[in-house]
């Protein structure tokens, strides 16, 4: 992975303010601007090690003068293990079962695209919907590979499964 990033900023690490060091600054974040949108990927459920600068990668300094390391846990997480036992922990929960139906309704389902996702502010930039742009068209070799690279850098939201609400889990929360 850290491969990758080098060769989208150029061989360099990005700017230090861009980097994720910190859970709370990247969720406020992604609370207030519509721009910065985070993708809570598997590693927050298994992976502590990801949450650490094991390499002590020299990750530069940020606007208010603090150094890059480690990621900077909530307060109720002692360290990188218990932070991924407790977000394991509240995956795995009742309560989350019982709303899974949501999530997959905006990442597979019917709130992913048209109308239904206007409405549950589930809409993202262009590029990300699969057939959006037929690529094997395009005759501009510099637009190709913007594009290519647009989608490689930057992600793609999966396939639309589901047309229909997806049904919610039987739970004894539902009884």
């Amino acid at each position: 992975m850290t491969t990758m990033f080098l060769a989208l900023q150029g061989g360099k690490f990005d700017h230090p303010n861009r980097l994720f060091s910190s859970v709370a600054l990247s969720w406020k974040n992604c609370q207030r601007d519509t721009s910065d949108v985070k993708e809570l990927i598997p590693e927050f459920f298994f992976l502590p090690e990801m949450l650490v600068n094991t390499n002590y990668y020299r990750l530069g300094r940020q606007e208010d003068g603090s150094s890059v390391g480690d990621v900077e846990l909530p307060p109720w997480a002692s360290s990188p293990e218990e932070f991924i036992r407790i977000n394991r922990m509240a995956l795995e929960s009742e309560f989350v079962s019982c709303q899974l139906h949501q999530w997959i309704d905006l990442i597979f389902g019917y709130k992913q695209r048209g109308p239904e996702a206007v409405r549950a502010t589930n809409v993202f930039y262009y590029l990300t919907y699969e057939g959006s742009v037929e690529l094997d068209s395009i005759n501009d070799v510099v637009m190709k590979e913007a594009i290519e690279n647009q989608i490689r850098n930057f992600g793609q939201t999966p396939s639309q499964l589901l047309m229909e609400p997806h049904p919610p889990r039987s739970s004894a929360m539902h009884l």
